[in-house]
Formats: structure tokens, C-alpha cells, sequence
């Protein structure tokens, strides 16, 4: 099983095989627009204008598991993300990453790609998975790890 196995639903609202993604890099991050953290959008989507053109991708799935850091809906997302942050790579609709809920795809990282001392549950708003072109999980990082530091790591894999 790779990540192409997996479905989810764009922000529109429109189901999305990510099998689309095959031959790309990912970067999967769980989201969240009043976070700590939520200024990474900028530096996400830095990443994804610097890289898209050599096969890499952003995928960004918003969650409010953490501390309601994520109550809005489908619109006000895509609006916020749009207005605040110019956010241009794919976002999808909201997801659980944690529990019994959590979405299939992000059981499936988190199987792959244990946190620090093989924790399986994501920890906090903007968790990161770097995927490689033929769908496989290479690596987690931490909501702490600016997206900027994943630069090499990027480049490695394209």
C-alpha cells in the first residue's frame, strides 16, 4: 500500500484519488488557522512555489482536534489561507489525524512515520510527513520544525 491507495475531499468539495500525486513529493501537514504555529503557512507555501516545477506538492489538511484550533468551515478556510497566507497548494477538507475518527491516510503516516520514541499520535497542529515520488512515508517532523528547515530534505528526494 502507498499513499496513491488513499481518497480525500479537496475544500470545494470534490473527491480527489492520491493517485493524482503519483511521481511527486509531499509534504502532508495537519493544519490549523489559530495556532501557534499557523504563520508556517507561509513558509509551506514558499516551499511549494520554489519546488512545484521540479514535481513536489503541499497538501494540507485542516484539523481542529487541537484545542479547537481549526472551527471554521470549508469557505472560511480557504479564505483565510488565501487572504492571509496566499495559500496556492492544495487544501483539503477538514480531518480527525487522532482516534477512532481519524482519517484512514493519516492512520497510515503515523504507522510509517512514528514520532520520537515511536509515538503513533500526531502531536500538535502542523505535524509534518514527507512522502517520496512513489508514494512512500519518509520521514515525520515535528509541528516545532519550521517548514524551511525541510529544504534539503525536499531536495534529496526530487
Amino acid at each position: 500500500m502507498t499513499l496513491h491507495d488513499f481518497t480525500a475531499t479537496r475544500l470545494d468539495g470534490t473527491p480527489v484519488s492520491l493517485r493524482e500525486y503519483a511521481g511527486r513529493v509531499l509534504l502532508i501537514v495537519n493544519t490549523a488557522s489559530k495556532c501557534g504555529f499557523t504563520p508556517q503557512y507561509r513558509e509551506l507555501e514558499s516551499l511549494y512555489r520554489a519546488y512545484r516545477d521540479r514535481g513536489f506538492t503541499v497538501l494540507g489538511f485542516p484539523c481542529n482536534q487541537f484545542a479547537s484550533q481549526e472551527p471554521g468551515s470549508r469557505e472560511e478556510i480557504a479564505q483565510f489561507c488565501a487572504t492571509n497566507y496566499g495559500v496556492t497548494f492544495p487544501m483539503f477538507d477538514k480531518v480527525e489525524v487522532n482516534g477512532p475518527s481519524a482519517h484512514p491516510l493519516f492512520e497510515w503516516l503515523k504507522e510509517r512515520a512514528p514520532g520520537v520514541l515511536g509515538t503513533k499520535r500526531v502531536k500538535w497542529n502542523f505535524t509534518k510527513f514527507l512522502v517520496d515520488r512513489h508514494g512512500k512515508t519518509v520521514r515525520r517532523f515535528a509541528p516545532t520544525t519550521k517548514p524551511e528547515a525541510l529544504r534539503a530534505a525536499i531536495e534529496r528526494l526530487l
